[in-house]
């Protein structure tokens, strides 16, 4: 599926030197839009679309032309998508990208034609370290970094054992060896499960494992459909209350209404980490949050958090050179030093391009219209950059 949408800038707009600026500017976003991580996907298409209603279509005075393209959760397609947006469309930005493996099939195709390449999710490792790109900025996180933050929390929590679930591909690899990393207790027993189109939702037979294994934790990953399906089957198995279950990118702003509904009240009061919550208080934050529940009637993920800032960032860029697209070095330098204004507030970017900043503890509450949300408790993690930046010889 294609979604093509063109915001046309108003009268009045800022005069650009048509010898240096292009006509608009065109930025190709991959996203998945089909199968059931098409759930994660309307979020971000909402939120980039947010973003471009907030922006009034223009950047540097000049219309905004996006091309919308569905992933269909598979590497193969995501890299197709990609090429159709370079060679085709002839974008001057290719961003999005949810799934680590869909990013890494995808990369050589903008960054060898040339274009900035912007991770508005993916965060894997192998582009943190030592396939960095001048060309290449997150507006996220590296994966790693969440499942660290995590582990510093079962460390405060004095949990000693720890069972380990995720799925099998590029970030729930990272995922566990991110809580690896920072976990001082033991890993005692680990499942990495069937991803992909045709995911693995029956854990029945791991959450047995996991019960029978003695852990004081269990550690999981699964975003999307998998995560509801994951937490829904752990009460079945009598687990809630036994054996607490601790969380990265599963109970957010896409689960929590499904939870809610199905009155699963086990997950209220759970702990997960993350760098950004509906209820962090900075100006962005709160111009997006009230305009997506405006708009939508629902609370942002942070998925659609990270979108929205890839707009901007994208807007801070093309300012910079007064819609100069043949400027790459001024683009660049303009994106490194991150003074756009993010949800997330003040931060910087490493020298691998992904974000230096602080990551959370957060908890499922109720707010005060009786809606189940997340919100921050404490700093775990304060100016916090990945591992694989060393790796990185930019």
């Amino acid at each position: 599926m294609i979604r093509k949408l063109t915001l046309l800038a108003a009268a009045g707009m800022l005069a650009v030197s048509p010898a240096l600026a292009a006509d608009k500017v065109k930025i190709g976003y991959v996203t998945t839009i089909t199968t059931p991580a098409g759930v994660i996907g309307k979020d971000v298409v909402d939120a980039v679309n947010l973003a471009l209603k907030d922006i009034g279509g223009k950047m540097a005075g000049l219309p905004v032309e996006l091309f919308m393209e569905d992933d269909g959760f598979k590497p193969a397609i995501g890299k197709q998508k990609t090429d159709k947006l370079v060679k085709q469309n002839k974008v001057d930005f290719v961003a999005g990208y949810l799934w680590s493996h869909v990013l890494l099939a995808s990369r050589k195709s903008a960054l060898d034609a040339g274009k900035f390449l912007i991770s508005a999710n993916a965060g894997p490792s192998q582009i943190a370290g030592k396939l960095c790109h001048e060309n290449f900025f997150s507006t996220s996180w590296q994966n790693d970094q969440t499942p660290m933050a995590m582990g510093e929390v079962l460390n405060q929590k004095g949990v000693k054992s720890l069972y380990v679930m995720a799925p099998n591909y590029a970030a729930g690899k990272n995922m566990v060896a991110g809580v690896e990393r920072t976990f001082k207790g033991k890993i005692i027993g680990k499942d990495l499960t069937k991803w992909g189109k045709d995911a693995q939702l029956d854990f029945s037979a791991e959450l047995a494992k996991a019960k029978a294994s003695g852990a004081e934790g269990i550690f999981i990953f699964y975003p999307g459909k998998a995560g509801g399906a994951f937490i829904k089957q752990y009460e079945q198995a009598g687990l809630r209350g036994k054996i607490p279950l601790y969380s990265v990118f599963t109970v957010d702003s896409i689960a929590l209404p499904k939870l809610q509904k199905a009155k699963m009240d086990g997950v209220m009061g759970s702990v997960m980490t993350q760098f950004w919550a509906p209820d962090l208080d900075t100006p962005q934050n709160k111009k997006f949050v009230s305009g997506f529940k405006k708009a939508f009637g629902r609370y942002p993920s942070f998925y659609a958090a990270q979108a929205y800032d890839s707009i901007y960032l994208i807007k801070s860029a093309v300012e910079a050179v007064g819609g100069d697209m043949t400027n790459m070095d001024g683009m660049r330098a303009a994106m490194v030093a991150a003074t756009f204004p993010s949800v997330r507030g003040e931060f910087t970017y490493g020298n691998n391009h992904f974000p230096i900043q602080n990551f959370y503890s957060r908890e499922v509450v109720e707010d005060a219209d009786g809606v189940w949300t997340t919100a921050i408790r404490k700093v775990i993690l304060k100016d916090h950059q990945d591992p694989y930046a060393k790796d990185c010889k930019m």
